[in-house]
């Protein structure tokens, strides 16, 4: 794994690692575990972080060189090319979740409408 400079340089400019922590729900240690590359940042961290830092994914996100994909699956024996590198998580779970979070996106819009409706009365 290695240090993530392009993340550090972004958060120093902005928060100190103990804010940055607070905002992402973690400890100051668990934070500073991934800005060292002790600890993988999911797509969903870089995601939150970006948001944070009030700047796109590409330009915090460096990749590990040494990130070893492994895509054969031990129990049947059979080779599975999949975008879910890093868990074994059942395509089923992730489309429920997915349709979850479409839901409640459409949920905060609808709400969203009704305060400005409410406002404008």
């Amino acid at each position: 794994m290695m240090v993530k400079k392009k993340l550090i340089q972004a958060r120093k400019a902005k928060y100190t690692q103990e804010n940055m922590a607070k905002i992402l729900h973690m400890t100051q240690s668990q934070y500073q575990r991934r800005e060292k590359g002790d600890i993988k940042i999911s797509d969903e961290e870089w995601e939150r972080i970006a948001k944070a830092l009030d700047t796109n994914v590409e330009n915090i996100k460096e990749e590990d060189p040494n990130v070893h994909i492994n895509n054969y699956d031990n129990n049947s024996g059979n080779y599975s090319a999949s975008n879910n590198y890093f868990h074994n998580i059942p395509d089923y779970i992730l489309e429920n979740q997915q349709e979850y979070i479409n839901l409640l996106k459409k949920e905060i819009q609808d709400l969203k409408e009704e305060i400005k409706r409410l406002k404008s009365e």
